[in-house]
Formats: structure tokens, sequence, C-alpha cells
């Protein structure tokens, strides 16, 4: 059973800029009065608000959605690794729904950006939903009541229909347009899949709220997101990715490969360049099809090899996070999912790999102490 009461203390970390001593879990809640009854347990540390993973396909498999089963596996590897709220970033609703997770006390939080849009045969097989691009709009608005405040595009991907083929965008301006309007008034935000330069541009003149990858933004574009309050979401894992994926299109598209080798060569500094620019950065895994579950600290790694410096990189995954999706961490009265280390990740994120606790709606659900807490 989980403990009714857990004092937690040390460095309560509340945001970039507030810290606390000490904090009380009772009953699932979050306070900072101390409760007249003595605490269950108790756990010493660095407080951090439970990690985010805005980009994550829980549910998802290669042949599209999964049983429940394997959902159920992949949300447990995400959460034992700290994860305990997720953005999933499309994910097919059929044969198998993950709505069934949302009454499930140990499973991370999820909010769904329902499917993925994409044109046919211009997206990986059996994960989007295909449209054309008049359908657009109604879809848009269709996956917005479907979904739990966002919606998920392909923005861009390889046309085998042109003399060369290379990255190409598959929404014209003026549907896309029009259809971030009709989510925005049904109050829901749009993101993104892009790798190129166009993709990224189209993104930011169409009012798209967030992009995924943004591999193809310049330092203009860059200041225009910065400007727009558009946030990315760099994907750093799939980013390693690109030199193999150019491997297994070795010959047959030779624009497209030339164009992700030189988009893996840039890959840290200008995810870096991101940080440099003042972009609003969130930590997105992108498990799903060909990136096992519960690898969420090598995104984070990642992102400090790039140069982006540890402190950047925990606003990123945890309480920056959590104020840009309006999901509480720390504070009186929220849910206590919370995750505790021996050192400070704002120091150094290889810190993230060893929780002493994972707590998630006040139970102690992994991490060195959970076999004495249960």
């Amino acid at each position: 059973m989980a403990s009714e009461v857990i004092h937690l203390s040390g460095a309560i970390v509340i945001d970039g800029r507030t810290e606390a001593s000490d904090v009380w879990s009772v009953a699932g809640r979050l306070t900072f009065d101390k409760p007249a009854r003595a605490a269950d347990l108790r756990v010493d540390g660095v407080v951090l608000p439970g990690l985010v993973d805005v980009h994550c396909h829980i549910g998802l498999g290669p042949e599209g959605a999964v049983p429940p089963d394997e959902a159920r596996r992949q949300a447990i590897l995400d959460r034992d690794s700290g994860v305990l709220l997720v953005r999933d970033a499309g994910c097919p609703r059929e044969p198998y729904s993950t709505r069934w997770l949302d009454d499930e006390r140990w499973s991370p939080r999820l909010i769904r950006a329902g499917q993925h849009l994409a044109i046919a045969k211009r997206y990986i097989r059996y994960l989007a939903r295909d449209i054309t691009p008049d359908e657009l709009p109604g879809a848009v608005a269709e996956e917005a009541l479907a979904g739990d405040g966002w919606v998920k595009l392909v923005g861009d991907w390889i046309d085998r229909s042109l003399p060369e083929p290379d990255l190409a965008l598959l929404w014209p301006d003026d549907q896309l347009a029009q259809a971030v309007g009709r989510a925005h008034e049904l109050g829901a935000r749009v993101t993104t899949h892009v790798f190129s330069a166009e993709g990224a541009a189209q993104a930011l003149r169409c009012g798209l709220d967030c992009i995924e990858h943004g591999t193809g933004l310049d330092a203009a574009m860059m200041a225009k997101a910065r400007a727009k309050g558009v946030a990315v979401v760099p994907t750093m894992i799939q980013r390693e990715n690109f030199a193999s994926i150019a491997d297994d299109g070795r010959g047959r598209f030779p624009v497209w490969e030339r164009h992700l080798r030189r988009l893996h060569r840039e890959r840290r500094d200008q995810a870096r360049a991101l940080f440099e620019a003042g972009v609003k950065l969130l930590v997105g895994s992108d498990e799903s099809t060909t990136i096992p579950h519960g690898v969420y600290c090598s995104e984070t790694d990642l992102m400090a090899a790039a140069g982006i410096p540890a402190e950047a990189v925990i606003e990123a995954a945890s309480y920056g996070a959590r104020d840009y999706l309006g999901v509480p961490g720390i504070e009186e009265g929220a849910s206590a999912d919370v995750v505790v280390y021996a050192a400070d990740p704002r120091a150094d994120v290889a810190v993230l790999r060893a929780p002493q606790a994972v707590i998630l709606r006040g139970a102690p659900v992994a991490g060195a102490i959970t076999a004495g807490a249960l």
C-alpha cells in the first residue's frame, strides 16, 4: 500500500527561481503545511516535479495501435524513468485506445494529440490518418475533439513523386492556416512534424504552436519562433538516427539522402543554437516504433552533449514543460507527482538516470526506496 503521508525534504525545486526545504504528500496531494500526523515515509534529496515527455507515443507500435498489455508495458517503462506526464504526440485510436490508462493510478498522466494527420503514402505506414489537403481543416477539428487539447500534423516528408525525391511540404498554406484556426477555435493547440527548412518556415507563417524535430530552423526562423512563442521539441535521439535512415535509402533518393546527412551533421550545433536564440525548448524522446520506451534520459543526455546547460535541460524536462502544458508541478494541492534524486540534476543531467524515488499520485512506484516503502 502507498504511504499516506510522505515527507519530502532537502531542495524542493518549484521552478527556476523558487525552492522550498520541505513539502508533504498527504492522501496523494502536496502541501507545504506540516501535517499533524507523523510521516509514514521521509525522503531527502533534490525533489523535482515529475518529468515530462512531450513527444512520446504510448500505445503505438510498428503496425499502429498496440493491445493494452503492450501499452501497459510502455507506460511503466516511461514512468520508471521518472516521466510522470506524457504528451502523446499522435496515436491511432483503433482498434485499441489508451483512454483506459486515465483510470490507472500507476500510469503516467497522458495528454493526447489525437492521431497523426498526413496524406496517403506521405508518412510511415499504419501510423497516420490519411486525408487530402481539402479535408485538413475538418480532420483537425475532429482530432482536436478526440484529443486532450492538442493536434499532431505531419508537415513534411519525402515526396517520391518529385523528379528528385526530397523532403517536401504536405499542405498548402491556405488549408494549413485554416486548419490551425479551427483548432484554436476549439481550444486546441497544433504541433507539427517537420525536418526541413521549408516545413519550419511554413509552420511559423501559418500559426502553429509547436514544432517537433525542427532541424531546418535557421537563425532568422529561430528569432521568429521566440517572438511568436512557438516551442520546439528537438528530439535528439531521433536526430542521431538521421545517418542510419539515410543509409537505408542509399542510392535510391540521392537528394533526400544528402539532405538528411547534412541535418545529421548539424544536429547538435543547431540544437544549441535554438537554446542560444531563446527558443522555448521541451524534452521529447519520440519513443515509438524505432525508439524503445524508457530511454528518456538518453534524450536529456544528448541535449546536454549539444551544449545546452544542465539547468536549461531540467527546465525543459520538468517544471518548464509542465507550465507550458498547463499541468501543475509542485504547488499547494497539486497531485504528488515528483521525482527525488540524491544529487542535483541541474548540475549534471546524468543524475536523472538514478532516481531515489518516483512518486506518482502520492505512491512510491519506482526508484531506490520503493522496495522498502511498499
